[in-house]
């Protein structure tokens, strides 16, 4: 018994030293992309976005890494876009660069796993968009998708509201004087989206970082394996284990490591971040959005795009000698506090997310606030 409340002693240390290292780049990711939808609205973007081609995509993949990095903010958002117009492979475009291009995600993985991961996610975050236009290309059900732009969402299909300002330009919609207290807002809505898959991302990846042996996941990932057979299976094997974790696009960096220090291969342990937008919760949600049809198509498109991308990634970084030798010691990483680079940052950090949470409790824009929050509930129903 003492052992074991000891392992738990040391899995809630460990979730709270993921948490404390990456506090400051969740507030300084949250605080550009409060400021870019209150300059940004959806509708001036799906506006450009309804032809498909190579130049909206590109549009639509840089708009998407300025948004959102909330996997369920962004596939609003992608549900948003469709219904309003814009083409099926752009509306992914965007969903798969608000998830993987965003600038928090990055730091995150400098930090926790090091330069190398952040470089293929952010790369790997092209060669997913550019294999997912391919293979929609190829494929597209056009009939299906139609009839899933007029698909009756369950549950009164709430939208989601990033509460964009009034102007003509975007240093107009900054003058306004509302701008202080909307950015506040649509600040402290991205903690309310994302607190709980944080907070599950922390606890799972100290869980399992303690009480699942490196055996385990050396079996799983095939360790011993001839390179041949290991990389491809585990960029199969690695959105496998993430679409059953439940956790979003930031949440699973914590678990990502763990994976990595235990055996997955580089390729594996990058289709598995990618994979966060194949959750259960969010695989229902897409049925409720367009129907079991386009869902089950959207599905099977996201996880083959991610599959390839980690193989190809595996197999580019390899070649070039950039795969990381030795994987962290994780648990040492994130155990360890001292009044490093992490403390100050944190320290200075929690002046302005203070700031914005105290404009926001004190500002206007309540009506935003709540259908904004009506949404995520309704999103979250199967998340929990």
């Amino acid at each position: 018994m003492q052992t074991f409340l000891s392992d738990i002693g040391q899995a809630l240390l460990m979730a709270f030293g993921m948490a404390w290292k990456t506090g400051w780049t969740l507030v300084l990711g949250f605080s550009i992309s409060a400021v870019l939808q209150a300059l940004v609205s959806a509708d001036s973007i799906s506006a450009r976005l309804g032809k498909g081609t190579a130049k909206e995509i590109a549009f639509a993949s840089a708009a998407g890494a300025a948004s959102s990095s909330c996997s369920y903010a962004s596939a609003a958002i992608m549900r948003t876009l469709f219904k309003k117009g814009a083409a099926l492979v752009t509306s992914l475009a965007f969903l798969f660069a608000s998830t993987n291009l965003v600038i928090e995600l990055g730091i995150i993985l400098l930090l926790i796993l090091g330069w190398q991961f952040m470089a293929a996610e952010w790369i790997g975050g092209l060669v997913l968009i550019a294999i997912m236009s391919l293979v929609v290309k190829l494929t597209y059900p056009k009939k299906i998708a139609e009839e899933a732009r007029t698909h009756e969402e369950e549950g009164g299909g709430h939208q989601h509201h990033s509460m964009p300002l009034e102007g003509d330009t975007w240093r107009d919609r900054l003058k306004d004087p509302a701008a202080p207290g909307r950015i506040a807002q649509n600040f402290v809505m991205e903690w309310s989206m994302l607190w709980k898959d944080l907070l599950a991302g922390f606890l799972i990846g100290g869980i399992l970082s303690v009480f699942v042996p490196d055996a385990v996941w050396q079996a799983l990932f095939l360790v011993d394996a001839p390179a041949w057979l290991r990389v491809p299976l585990n960029a199969v094997i690695g959105p496998i284990i993430a679409i059953f974790t439940f956790v979003c696009s930031i949440g699973n960096v914590p678990l990502a490591a763990v994976l990595f220090s235990s055996g997955a291969s580089f390729g594996g342990v990058l289709a598995f971040l990618y994979a966060d937008l194949i959750i259960l919760p969010l695989l229902d949600a897409y049925r409720r959005y367009f129907g079991w049809k386009l869902a089950a198509y959207i599905g099977g498109v996201l996880f083959v795009t991610m599959v390839i991308s980690g193989i190809i990634m595996e197999l580019l970084f390899s070649a070039l000698s950039l795969i990381p030798e030795e994987a962290p010691d994780i648990q040492r990483d994130l155990t360890q506090f001292s009044l490093d680079y992490t403390f100050w940052l944190n320290l200075v950090f929690a002046v302005p997310a203070a700031w914005l949470f105290w404009k926001a409790l004190k500002g206007g824009g309540h009506q935003g606030d709540h259908e904004h929050a009506g949404h995520h509930d309704h999103d979250h129903g199967a998340h929990g």
